[in-house]
Formats: C-alpha cells, sequence, structure tokens
C-alpha cells in the first residue's frame, strides 16, 4: 500500500481529493471542522517537502449546476487557518482558469480548486473529465475516506492517469488500517457492538462480520425486532416485522459459528417519542401496549459494560438508544464510557457509521478510542466487505 512517505514531493504538484464536503450555517461559517483537521497532516507533509497542494472537493450536491451557497470559496478563509498556510482559490477545477492557476503555484503554496460536483461529468465518473483534473498535478493523493465507495472522476477514474504516482495520503491509509485491524487481524476477542434503528441497514456487515468477531453486541431499536421474532412482548417499540425470520436466522448463524450474541434484558420505555415522556425501566420482552422501548436497561448496561471490558479489538456502529433526547442518552454514553475504560486498558476501539460518530463527538469520547472515522457509507460498505472503488484504484 503506497502513502505519501513513499514519494518525494519536492518541486512536484500533488494532486489531492480531499472531504471537504463540510457543514456550513446560513452565513456560511463551519459548524465542524473534523475534515478538514483531518486532512492537514497529509498537506503539511507535501508543503514541508518542498511541493505544492492542489485541492480537488465536492461541497453539498449541487447536480453539476453551479451554485453560490455551494461555492468551495466560503471556505478558503477556514482551511487557511486551520492548516496554517494562506489558501489560493480559483473558480472552476477544470479548463484554462484552472491550469493558470496551477502553473503560477510555487513550492509551499495551496491551492483549493471550485466544488468538482459543479461538472455532472465528477458523479458520471466521466474518463475526459478526470484527464482534465490528472493534467493539474504530477502526483495524485487519494486522502478522501468519504468518498472512497464512489466511481467519481475525481476519486477513482483521475488514478489510471497516474500509474506509478499515485498514493494514499495519512487519513485514507489510517482508514484502511484501522478497519483491517477489526476485520483482518483483531486481536480476539473480538467485539461488534451494532445499534441504531433498522435490521435491514446492517444486515450485511452482520452476515460479513460473523466469521470474524466473538461477541455480538446488538442495541437500540433494531433490539426489539430480534425480541418480537423470540415471541417477547415489545408494545409500540419500533419493529421491521417483516425481519423477523431474518432476525432468528442471524441469532441462528451466530450460534452455529460460535458468536455469543447479547440482546439487552432491560430497557427504559416511554409512553410518548418525547423527552417530557413518562418513562419506566421493564423487561425487553414485556413491554406494555402503548409504551416503547427508547434507552438500554441498567442491567442491560452492565452486562454490555463487561462484555466490553473483557474485549481486546472493539467496533462500535451504532447508538444503543435516542441519544438525541437527554432523557434518553444514558446507554449510548454508558456503552462510551465503557470502550473508554477497555481502550485504557490496550483494547483497539474503532467507531464508525454517522450516529455513533455523532455520538462521540457529543459526548466528547472522540480522544478516548483508538479511531474514529471519517467516512459514514464508505465505513459501512468496508464493514460490509466490499471493496471501495476509490481504495481500488490505488492499488491497481
Amino acid at each position: 500500500m503506497k502513502t505519501i512517505d513513499d514519494f518525494d514531493f519536492k518541486g512536484k504538484k500533488a494532486l489531492i481529493r480531499v472531504d471537504f464536503n463540510v457543514p456550513l450555517d446560513g452565513e456560511f461559517k463551519l459548524t465542524d471542522t473534523t475534515r478538514i483537521e483531518a486532512a492537514k497532516p497529509t498537506i503539511i507533509k507535501i508543503l514541508e517537502d518542498g511541493g505544492s497542494a492542489v485541492l480537488m472537493s465536492h461541497l453539498g450536491r449541487p447536480k453539476g449546476q453551479a451554485q453560490e451557497a455551494l461555492s468551495l470559496k466560503h471556505i478558503v478563509s477556514a482551511v487557511s487557518e486551520i492548516i496554517g498556510v494562506k489558501v489560493n482559490f480559483v473558480e472552476n477545477c477544470v479548463g484554462w482558469e484552472a491550469e493558470e492557476a496551477v502553473s503560477k503555484l510555487k513550492s509551499g503554496e495551496i491551492l483549493l480548486l471550485e466544488n468538482l460536483r459543479f461538472h455532472a461529468e465528477e458523479e458520471k465518473g466521466d474518463e475526459d473529465f478526470a484527464k482534465q483534473l490528472s493534467a493539474l498535478g504530477d502526483i495524485y493523493v487519494n486522502d478522501a475516506f468519504g468518498t472512497a465507495h464512489r466511481a467519481h472522476a475525481s476519486t477513482t477514474v483521475v488514478a489510471k492517469f497516474f500509474e506509478d504516482k499515485k498514493c494514499f495520503g495519512y487519513l485514507l491509509a489510517r482508514e484502511i488500517e484501522s478497519i483491517d485491524k477489526v476485520m483482518k487481524d483483531g486481536e480476539k476477542p473480538v467485539t461488534a457492538i451494532l445499534g441504531g434503528a433498522k435490521v435491514s441497514s446492517k444486515i450485511t456487515i452482520i452476515e460479513n462480520i460473523l466469521n470474524k468477531i466473538d461477541h455480538l453486541i446488538i442495541g437500540g431499536g433494531m433490539t426489539y425486532t430480534f425480541v418480537k421474532a423470540k415471541g417477547g412482548k415489545i408494545g409500540d417499540s419500533i419493529c421491521e416485522d417483516d425481519k423477523q425470520e431474518l432476525a432468528l436466522d442471524i441469532l441462528k448463524r451466530a450460534e452455529e459459528k460460535g458468536v455469543k450474541v447479547h440482546l439487552p434484558v432491560d430497557v427504559i420505555a416511554a409512553d410518548d417519542f418525547s423527552n417530557k415522556a413518562n418513562t419506566k425501566e421493564t423487561a425487553v420482552d414485556q413491554i406494555p401496549d402503548g409504551w416503547q422501548g427508547l434507552d438500554a436497561g441498567p442491567k442491560t448496561l452492565e452486562l454490555f459494560r463487561e462484555v466490553i471490558l473483557q474485549s481486546k479489538t472493539i467496533l462500535w456502529n451504532g447508538p444503543v438508544g435516542v441519544f438525541e433526547m437527554e432523557r434518553f442518552q444514558n446507554g449510548t454514553k454508558a456503552v462510551g464510557y465503557a470502550i473508554e475504560e477497555a481502550t485504557q486498558k490496550g483494547a483497539f476501539s474503532l467507531v464508525g457509521g454517522g450516529d455513533s460518530v455523532a455520538a462521540v463527538k457529543q459526548f466528547g469520547f472522540e480522544d478516548k478510542v483508538s479511531y474514529v472515522s471519517t467516512g459514514g457509507g464508505a465505513m459501512l460498505e468496508s464493514l460490509e466487505g466490499k471493496t471501495l472503488p476509490g481504495i481500488a484504484a490505488i492499488l491497481k
């Protein structure tokens, strides 16, 4: 696996695919700088080598049309501040404007190209468009894990024009290494904690990881599909009735493979999906009609904690309760604290998938776990065992 450490960028222009698809408020101010901060080490390494950096990214979904609100010019000052180097900007990503701006770029300088998705050819994976992009750099660096599952012009197709002059940036390399640490060479016992609302959204992940894990903790809304399938009473809790057979099949296959499945034994039930609802503790399979399970109960959390603390490798994908509401945050927080404790004792912990990453950030666990993935969809597809096009393009 070639990374930027395999190249000397002195006098070279690095064409870097970054993921600066960042959230902006109504005044175009950044509300989360994580993705820019994550790209900084790669950019700095190239500049310190004596190279220059040409950054390309998308922002939002402009569907091939230039839109003022989605212009990357809005983030130039923020990127400059975070990287610590003035960032130049050009109002296109291909054509004479981009080529002229790149030709003027000196060693140690950074140029940010305009939103790639202002051109429909980007998402179509158009080869001519990719070729135009390739003219803007000497070495291609992919550091955008968040888009590595897309076969777009800038993430995949462009790599073919660089033959042996293409590599992974630090961020993407670390993402690959972290997933491999869980999926290929995780120290046992390996525990996967899967939460979220639906079994259907996690089925491919479960099927792929059953051969690699020792413990499977199931939490969140998908708990109730399993509990109902086993004959339990779940009241008004969320449930995918058409996935009950699938849930039983998962339990059977896990047993055949020697994987211990840990379902909640008690829950915090509420009489309304609201922060102001009445709540009570109840057995997970004895939830009364008119009530719904919205968080894991105390006995469940003690059970989960014991499993997590004996684990050497931990994957966390999905919250175990409706953590967006203050009344139902306790379960997700408790899982976070247990993972933090296990990590301190030497376990490797990987957190990935939109909601669990949001929870980790919200509750301050970002620096308490081994690695927090920056790519939602890309992370999920990696866990499903898919080869991501953006990664395959560099390895070819």
